[in-house]
């Protein structure tokens, strides 16, 4: 989008649409982190753990997978705390291997985000509970956005240590700001 058009005012992104389009726009891009740093790991490489009391990559996707189930099977009529769930069990290995991560991966993903895109305007303003406590849809998606892009970031954070100087860089590299923003500039 051109910035003329960004500060078109009659643009058709409006309210409701515009949140969940926003909000569809923000998960997807840190999804697709964590597809870009899975792609530059080796099947060992879910099961280092960085230090004492740390998670490993492996254990981050289980309870991400976990709570995006739990959370978004059928929110708007069901707590999203569910029975079935077993919270604590997320944070035991398993020992899945790295085409198992990557199927939990994209099983969560999908249910999040499949729950999200047929919303409407009279749905983002409906409570749901999670552990009992009401929400309004709005700030129960605004919840995941904090939380998701977390559990991302310690994914790459594990990552790039484990990589070290073999890392591929997902974002604008050390050093290289100016470089980038004058590439940038450069684009029609």
């Amino acid at each position: 989008m051109s910035k003329e058009d960004s500060t078109n005012l009659s643009s058709p992104f409006r309210g409701t649409e515009c949140f969940l389009q926003s909000a569809i726009k923000r998960l997807t891009y840190y999804k697709e982190l964590g597809d870009k740093t899975f792609a530059q790991l080796d099947e060992q490489d879910f099961h280092f753990v960085p230090a004492d009391d740390c998670n490993s990559i492996a254990i981050i996707i289980q309870h991400m997978h976990g709570n995006m189930m739990s959370r978004w099977t059928n929110f708007l009529y069901e707590d999203g705390e569910k029975e079935w769930r077993k919270r604590d069990a997320e944070f035991d290995d398993q020992n899945f291997n790295k085409a198992q991560l990557i199927n939990l991966w994209e099983d969560g993903w999908r249910c999040f985000l499949n729950a999200l895109k047929p919303l409407s305007e009279a749905d983002l303003a409906k409570n749901i509970f999670i552990r009992n406590e009401p929400l309004t849809v709005v700030d129960a998606i605004n919840r995941q956005l904090a939380h998701y892009p977390y559990h991302v970031g310690q994914i790459i954070y594990a990552a790039k240590i484990l990589k070290n100087k073999g890392w591929k860089n997902l974002s604008v590299p050390k050093g290289k700001s100016v470089e980038f923003n004058n590439e940038l500039k450069n684009q029609p």
